[in-house]
């Protein structure tokens, strides 16, 4: 009862975000129009930069910008955005915070919770430039995967391939195949529930 009487006097917005308490966040950026070749762009802020961050309504990022993380056409990204919003949405709800409904083409960028933003690159840049056929494939992948899982794949590929523009070499090819490539067979493998054991932490876990 406490937690969700504390979470009731917290601000949050877009997916996950709290404004007030966060050094860091993500920015998810959906063009308007309905185009299946239209890109949707994440970025990474920190700092000053995250003042009224998803408030106002703001220019596409340059191609090069160092927080530029995704660049996603967006028949991709429909493939596996509301998969990711659901387990975002599970993870919100079990940390008594407010879910917030998938939209295909928001009014304004879409702020997120820093750990959602980094698990949510991890699948984006695993499908960037796969076939559509395997994205179900790399969402099976990437859901047995625990969160701190995914924040350690998220910090090895950010550090040498982490500019959206930086496809198909390093850590980003690497999650293409470990991810989209990598065939996935009902019942094989550890169960989330054990690797989460074997990790040792919760996956409901939502550190700042």
């Amino acid at each position: 009862m406490a937690r969700s009487s504390a979470s009731t006097t917290r601000k949050v917005v877009g997916l996950g975000f709290l404004p007030e308490e966060a050094r860091h966040g993500f920015l998810i950026d959906v063009p308007k129009g309905t185009a299946s070749s239209d890109m949707i762009c994440i970025t990474e802020h920190r700092g000053n930069d995250l003042d009224s961050l998803g408030a106002r309504a703001t220019q596409p990022p340059q191609p090069n910008a160092p927080g530029l993380r995704v660049v996603i056409d967006r028949a991709r990204w429909l493939a596996l955005a509301p998969a990711f919003w659901d387990e975002a949405n599970r993870r919100l709800r079990a940390n008594g915070l407010p879910v917030a409904k998938f939209v295909k083409a928001p009014a304004k960028p879409v702020p997120v919770h820093p750990s959602l933003g980094k698990e949510l690159c991890i699948l984006c840049w695993a499908v960037e430039d796969a076939p559509p056929d395997d994205i179900p494939n790399a969402l099976h992948n990437w859901e047995v995967l625990a969160p701190e899982e995914r924040w350690w794949l998220y910090t090895m590929t950010v550090a040498t391939t982490g500019q959206a523009m930086q496809k198909g070499i390093g850590w980003r090819k690497a999650l293409r195949a470990a991810l989209a490539d990598n065939p996935f067979v009902k019942g094989e493998g550890l169960s989330p529930k054990a690797r989460r054991e074997l990790l040792g932490h919760s996956q409901l876990s939502l550190s700042l």
